[in-house]
């Protein structure tokens, strides 16, 4: 029997989003080295800053300033940081209220001590990064303060009392929208069935299996029938050809993805390959893109090395008829 496969992967992209007015103040507060918070109706100041008290879901509008010093309220010592934390050396994860302020912040505290030296109730303050851009890094970390140091800074202070309505009034160019970089790593094992399926592409077959109960063929196998819930084990060769069911045309051209990186537009279909009972997706060469069409017969082209197809091409064969397939649209 063939090994079961596992790779590691990674899936990352940039996430982009807008900012309204509050979150806009408070970043662009973090670039100027001022932290801003938000006053509830009865008082309370939240930070970081919410457009809706989480209580009473009321809109919230009055920006006002807190310190850059604060307590610990709660922690966690990280042993081992990760790549892209704060900190290249073990730290901990601190939720710190901020003077002024009634909630936490979530950070990052450099404690040299090690986790003997954090307690609840430390006294701490915002180490700035030296380069800032408007993004809750521009807090570089938290670190430990006594109340007796005077805590100095190379920026002017904050006017006290609120801030105007709609950001930070006398910074120029507010932060109006950030681009947070997302990355998940993570192991996958597909498994007794797909591995196998897997296994057979490298040798430029296509391989499914046969439920034992409604006597079906689903390529990619699962490993059970999703129709009758019983364990599937007969293996099926199938195809290579087959039959467009269905299909769409891609117009985003996804450059930043460099096996992604097709000219556009190019259609992605449905194909139900011969002896299937399950259509599988896959693109389609060899055509233009408007020529392609319900019933087109195809056939798989190859990369070099084996693996899945790159894509599939007309193979010159009359259309199949709709009845033949209609029932794997």
């Amino acid at each position: 029997m063939p090994d079961v496969l596992k790779a590691s992967l990674v899936v990352e992209f940039p996430f982009t989003r807008s900012l309204g007015p509050v979150q806009s103040a408070f970043l662009t507060g973090l670039r100027e080295r001022v932290v801003l918070g938000v006053r509830t109706k009865d008082g309370r100041v939240l930070v970081p800053p919410v457009e809706y008290d989480p209580v009473t879901s009321e809109e919230l509008s009055e920006l006002v300033e807190v310190a850059p010093t604060g307590t610990v309220t709660t922690w966690a010592w990280n042993h081992e940081p990760r790549r892209g934390q704060p900190l290249d050396r073990p730290f901990a994860w601190v939720l710190v209220r901020p003077d002024g302020a009634d909630t936490g912040l979530l950070h990052a505290l450099d404690a040299p001590g090690g986790p003997d030296s954090v307690h609840t109730g430390l006294r701490v303050r915002i180490r700035w990064a030296a380069e800032r851009s408007g993004a809750v890094t521009d807090i570089a970390c938290f670190e430990p303060y006594e109340p007796t140091e005077p805590y100095e800074s190379d920026e002017p202070s904050a006017e006290e009392g609120p801030v105007p309505r709609g950001g930070v009034g006398r910074f120029a160019d507010p932060v109006t929208g950030i681009v947070a970089p997302a990355r998940l790593d993570y192991t996958y094992s597909p498994g007794r069935a797909q591995s196998a399926f897997l296994h057979a592409l490298d040798e430029r077959r296509v391989v499914g299996e046969r439920c034992p109960s409604c006597r079906k063929v689903y390529v990619p196998p699962r490993g059970a029938c999703p129709t009758c819930g019983v364990a599937t084990s007969e293996r099926v060769e199938v195809g290579p050809r087959g039959t467009v069911t269905t299909y769409c045309i891609v117009n985003i051209k996804a450059s930043h993805t460099a096996n992604l990186d097709i000219e556009v537009p190019y259609v992605y279909a449905h194909i139900a390959l011969d002896g299937a009972d399950l259509a599988l997706h896959g693109r389609i060469g060899g055509i233009p893109y408007d020529q392609v069409r319900m019933g087109l017969r195809v056939e798989p082209v190859w990369p070099d090395g084996g693996g899945h197809p790159d894509h599939y091409r007309p193979t010159g064969e009359p259309d199949a008829q709709y009845e033949t397939y209609r029932e794997l649209l």
